[in-house]
């Protein structure tokens, strides 16, 4: 087995986590995290979403959030657009990269977004047509890859119908999501191995939340396969409003750490990680659920 020498981290914590944290930060707390990720090493930080602020108020100030940003060289802010009405929004908020979301699961597309995943799709397509006309590129998510709060087990075809219909829409990338945490690494194995049937491995990103605490180990069976982008959140922010009980993604720390032990180049310096960490945990009110960020931070204190 040959692992890769190098992987890219996509931080979705700005975004993915913070939805889902009840406390609702300011603007500029916001642009401080997202400053924070940047100069920890972090080249790929999601930085907003613009759907309704009526079902997610925690993101209602996104552009405000990209208009206060000093935007690093080489690091890229990219926004969620569920549709043609977000992806112009963003498009006027000055977000150069953007993300798309379905899901493998109809009962969860209903829940997630009120439509079937048929429908999803085909709101798609305007969006992707704008984003190519506008030279923007666009990423795709497809949620519930490894389970469903309602339906239960999803069959790997599923996912790859999904995931496969992204690409050809445009997608230059595809993150499939274990959005209730449900997966270990055999069926990560095998959900991966239909997905790469439609989709080139090198398109494929790994969104693994810790639930039941397999996100890390989701991971290396992934690097397994071949894939080469992980999506993580700093301190394990997040969880998901239509999945009870579901965690943050993998925190980011715990991330680097394995990628670290490895042997494999991140570009993320880990002690500036724990160190933000720590602070987007104490404004929150948390403490980080990454468990390197707990095991670092309790070296630190005093016995």
């Amino acid at each position: 087995m040959t692992l890769p020498a190098r992987v890219k981290l996509v931080e979705v914590g700005p975004r993915d986590g913070l939805q889902n944290e009840p406390k609702i930060l300011d603007v500029a707390t916001k642009v401080a995290l997202i400053d924070r990720l940047g100069r920890a090493g972090l080249r790929v930080i999601e930085a907003a979403s613009f759907v309704s602020p009526k079902w997610v108020p925690q993101m209602a100030d996104s552009a405000a959030v990209l208009a206060a940003l000093q935007r690093r060289p080489g690091v890229v802010y990219p926004a969620l657009t569920p549709n043609l009405q977000g992806f112009e929004a963003a498009l006027a908020a000055g977000a150069r990269e953007v993300a798309v979301f379905g899901s493998a699961s109809e009962a969860f597309s209903q829940k997630n977004i009120n439509c079937s995943v048929a429908e999803s799709l085909a709101r798609f397509e305007p969006v992707l047509a704008a984003a190519r006309q506008a030279g923007i590129r666009v990423r795709g998510y497809v949620s519930c890859a490894l389970g469903c709060p309602y339906e239960g087990a999803i069959a790997p075809a599923a996912v790859a119908r999904v995931a496969g219909a992204l690409f050809d829409l445009g997608c230059y990338e595809i993150s499939l999501g274990d959005t209730i945490g449900a997966g270990t690494p055999e069926a990560a194995k095998r959900m991966l191995e239909a997905v790469a049937g439609r989709v080139p491995l090198d398109c494929l990103a790994g969104h693994y939340h810790d639930t039941r605490g397999m996100a890390v180990a989701n991971i290396y069976a992934s690097l397994q396969c071949g894939v080469r982008t992980f999506d993580a959140s700093v301190a394990g922010l997040g969880g998901c409003p239509y999945a009870k009980g579901a965690s943050g993604n993998v925190a980011t720390e715990d991330a680097v750490y394995l990628l670290d032990g490895l042997g494999i180049e991140t570009g993320v310096d880990l002690e500036a990680l724990i160190d933000c960490a720590a602070w987007i945990s104490e404004v929150l009110e948390r403490p980080p659920a990454s468990k390197v960020s707990l095991a670092k931070l309790g070296a630190r204190s005093p016995p």
